[in-house]
């Protein structure tokens, strides 16, 4: 069970005190840009006994004497090329690979692009994951190529050695709507899940406002639905270990009080009820793992 870097404090040594402190086996998030901050937090999560698993979000890198998003900073620029995402995929690569990272998790692609546009993506990408041997696992993700269930499914037929970090929050806000309907893709996706973010969304939002609250009942208990079915297929495929990431979040996913913009719930009390749920639940559903 991991932590999302982007839940916890800016500072290194208080976000992974934070998650040690809190039960996590990892920390999932992006690289940090300076060597310095490589190499402190490969120590420190090696200190801790902590996991990594590297995120790489392509397309948002600016430019020389381009100003940096402030805000919105994941969504990717309209203008970056296939060439340009895939340049900051390998860059997360090849620093994964140092940083011991278990694998890549990626928000890559745009949702903007056309067909032959992300056939061409997908397979240099790919190729990537062949040459470097690192595992590379492309999120279901809004604003990105894998952005609604019908053209996942489209390039999960394409290419047979793609594998999914399973955010099926964004899918839900997306369509608006919970996507049982899409039984079939969420069938597929469960054969081809690498790894699971367990956010809970629902038709207008892809984070609920709090997943303890009764009125958010049927959206929580239709993601756990969706997990149980990812765990079915991994154990089928015979995975040792799975990974999991409560990935709830600020940058406008917390709700906030108009006016005042105090948030509606603690955001970290909230990650930490999720994990030991999920862990509760699991060990339920495979009370004797594999050693």
């Amino acid at each position: 069970m991991l932590r999302s870097m982007w839940s916890g404090p800016d500072d290194l040594a208080a976000l992974v005190e934070q998650t040690r402190v809190g039960g996590f086996d990892g920390i999932e998030g992006a690289i940090p840009q300076q060597p310095a901050q490589r190499r402190e937090l490969r120590q420190r999560l090696k200190d801790s006994n902590l996991i990594f698993i590297a995120e790489a979000t392509t397309g948002c890198t600016p430019r020389d004497n381009e100003p940096k998003c402030q805000t919105d900073w994941w969504i990717p620029y309209r203008d970056r090329t296939l060439q340009e995402h895939l340049s900051d995929l390998q860059w997360t690569i090849e620093k994964a690979v140092a940083m011991g990272a278990r694998f890549v998790s990626t928000m890559c692609g745009y949702d903007a692009w056309s067909w032959s546009q992300n056939l061409e993506f997908f397979s240099q990408a790919l190729a990537l994951e062949k040459q470097s041997g690192l595992t590379l696992s492309f999120e279901t993700h809004r604003s990105r190529s894998l952005f609604n269930p019908w053209i996942t499914r489209d390039l999960l037929n394409q290419f047979p050695d793609m594998k999914l970090t399973c955010d099926f929050s964004h899918w839900c806000v997306v369509c608006e709507r919970l996507i049982d309907s899409e039984a079939d893709i969420l069938q597929q996706c469960a054969e081809r899940a690498q790894h699971t973010h367990c956010r809970v969304g629902y038709a207008q939002h892809a984070q609920v406002p709090e997943p303890r609250a009764p009125e958010y009942e049927t959206a929580l208990i239709a993601h756990e639905r969706w997990w149980d079915l990812i765990w079915t297929m991994q154990q089928q495929r015979g995975m040792a270990q799975v990974t999991m990431t409560p990935e709830f979040l600020w940058d406008g996913y917390l709700q906030t009080l108009p006016f005042t913009q105090a948030p509606v719930a603690d955001l970290w009390e909230i990650t930490c009820w999720m994990a030991q749920r999920q862990r509760q639940r699991f060990a339920q559903r495979f009370p004797n793992p594999s050693p």
